[in-house]
């Protein structure tokens, strides 16, 4: 079997592989490589010695058994579950999105107990689960953020046997896979990269400290290592789909831009093998460009999350003004109506937030509106609050309802954040277990310190690194059973059914979608197509004028007749009606 390994800055590489050690030799026609042939199969155990240093794991390992410390493992390809076609309804225009945490979302957190739960996301009627990271990162709970090894799958949860055995069962259920991916950083304890190579660079510097190297010498290198780690998830995995954690953060001003090499090389697969492959955005930039085609000068992403949306609407239910939210809280019906129909609320607007002037608009008239997620929360919008409180926390039974329709029923993919469909009661917290005492303690006194500026007690804020913490994060499967839970999980699976069976719902035209709201009584109506969906956020009965178009009720949280020949309908306090001829 070959080996190889890129590390440009040594003077000489041996491998140690069970037990035995090789010297490697230069590869002549690959500047920093280093090539050796040895006997080895699936499993064994090696690493790299480098200048005589390590053993160190191999940063394009896929497997690493006793976590990113310790020796990589071979994992023969061919030793992977097999994996069906994926179903030909996946493409992104017609998804509905569900993002879980492999850790949380069963006891279990492994691969194989998540797979078990399929059949509640195929009667929910989703039709791609997004997997938050699940790259190798230190201790056994977190995140995933925090990943070390962009090729290796974190062994806790099944490492990449589990991956494929999850992903082929997703697959045999109807699903798509999306997965989560960081290439913005690396987390702060196992990184090995910079004994390899330049893989970081001072030429930037990022909230994590030396930004990733895309742009500096030996970016190359790096570019093709980061960019070779996506195309796997996607080719040998069966992944359908990427979400790009925070691209907004990759420091990069070479002229072709990591990001549009990226997404001209999953097109190029997706073409090769026939698949509808996507990779969705997260950005902070309000700026189209993220999503915009590369003919026509755009990076080329097939859709990022829009947390302007998130926001508005969030501001509209809670009533919530602090941080971010300021700006859309000043009137949340009108920056719930802006972003429906032109994307972003800010696209050029002051942000106060910020300090400056934010975002650029969308061509809401040649912009489908599948290039953009919508959601009513997230794992960042709930595990970044000081107690990671749902909305399930705080607001009615209805209120959750309406905020499902508007997600559901509005212009942009839906994705839900696992436990929402049922208004879950359990909370989703910020948790690590890091194995080093200093950077432990140092998140521990980090988080305290980051909430104590908005008025909170240090022994209010949940420890990071108590178990407690993780565990009181697992979703509760006893909970989908109780009454209030069912309703709201059969008004999800409602919505949903809609969404698929009335193709007005996924027309990508926002210049034809229509809203109309007032602020003082907290209503809002939008159209889509033939379907008007009408929703009453206050606690008191609202009559609204839908005009005299002959809809009738498809679906109504509570009881709500017919409009009147005159057009007009009553809607009861904290209500969402969805109608249409």
């Amino acid at each position: 079997m070959q080996f190889e390994v890129w590390a440009p800055l040594t003077g000489h590489v041996a491998m140690l592989l069970d037990g035995a050690t090789y010297d490697m030799a230069r590869d002549p026609d690959r500047d920093g490589w280093w090539t050796a042939e040895a006997p080895a199969a699936d499993g064994s155990r090696y690493g790299f010695l480098l200048d005589g240093d390590g053993p160190l794991p191999d940063p394009r390992g896929r497997r690493l058994p006793d976590g990113p410390d310790g020796l990589s493992a071979v994992v023969d390809p061919a030793a992977l579950a097999p994996r069906p076609v994926p179903p030909p309804h996946t493409r992104l225009q017609d998804a509905v999105l569900y993002e879980l945490h492999i850790g949380t979302f069963t006891p279990e957190g492994t691969f194989d107990a998540a797979a078990a739960r399929l059949g509640h996301l195929t009667a929910l009627g989703v039709t791609h689960v997004e997997l938050m990271p699940v790259c190798s990162f230190a201790g056994r709970h977190g995140w995933g953020y925090d990943g070390v090894a962009p090729w290796a799958v974190h062994e806790p949860y099944g490492g990449p046997a589990g991956l494929a055995r999850f992903t082929a069962a997703a697959h045999a259920a109807g699903l798509g896979v999306v997965l989560d991916v960081v290439h913005n950083h690396l987390g702060p304890s196992g990184n090995h990269l910079p004994a390899f190579g330049p893989y970081f660079t001072d030429t930037h510097h990022t909230p994590w400290g030396s930004a990733v190297n895309l742009d500096a010498a030996g970016s190359d290198e790096v570019r093709a290592y980061l960019l070779g780690s996506a195309l796997a998830w996607l080719r040998d995995y069966g992944i359908d789909g990427l979400r790009l954690d925070a691209v907004h953060a990759l420091a990069d001003d070479r002229a072709l831009t990591f990001l549009e090499e990226l997404s001209a090389a999953v097109d190029e697969l997706a073409a090769d093998t026939g698949r509808p492959l996507f990779l969705i955005a997260e950005s902070d930039r309000c700026d189209p460009r993220t999503t915009t085609p590369r003919a026509t000068g755009g990076l080329g992403l097939h859709a990022q999350w829009n947390d302007d949306f998130h926001h508005a609407l969030h501001c509209a239910l809670t009533g919530e003004s602090q941080a971010y939210y300021a700006d859309f809280a000043a009137a949340p019906l009108a920056a719930l109506a802006k972003t429906m129909t032109r994307v972003f609320f800010h696209d050029g607007t002051w942000s106060s937030f910020r300090g400056r002037t934010h975002g650029r608009p969308v061509d809401h008239r040649r912009t489908p509106a599948h290039r953009f997620l919508g959601y009513t929360q997230t794992h960042d919008q709930i595990g970044n609050r000081a107690l990671g409180d749902r909305l399930s926390a705080s607001l009615s039974p209805g209120l959750l309802a309406c905020a499902a329709t508007v997600a559901l029923t509005g212009p942009f993919v839906p994705m839900l954040f696992m436990g929402e469909e049922w208004g879950a009661g359990t909370p989703w917290q910020y948790f690590t277990d890091h194995p080093d005492p200093g950077l432990a303690e140092a998140v521990r006194a980090g988080r305290r310190r980051e909430f104590a500026a908005h008025g909170w007690k240090a022994e209010e804020i949940p420890d990071p690194q108590d178990p407690a913490t993780r565990d009181r994060s697992r979703l509760d499967w006893a909970e989908p059973e109780q009454a209030v839970h069912a309703r709201l999980l059969d008004w999800y699976r409602t919505l949903i059914t809609l969404r698929r069976t009335h193709h007005d719902l996924r027309d990508p035209d926002l210049a034809a979608v229509r809203v109309a709201h007032d602020e003082e009584r907290r209503w809002l109506t939008f159209r889509r197509g033939d379907v008007r969906v009408a929703v009453n956020l206050s606690p008191d009965p609202v009559t609204i004028a839908l005009g005299r178009n002959g809809v009738r009720v498809l679906a109504s949280w509570e009881p709500v007749d017919h409009p009147g020949p005159d057009g007009r309908i009553h809607v009861p306090g904290e209500t969402a009606v969805v109608l249409a001829p």
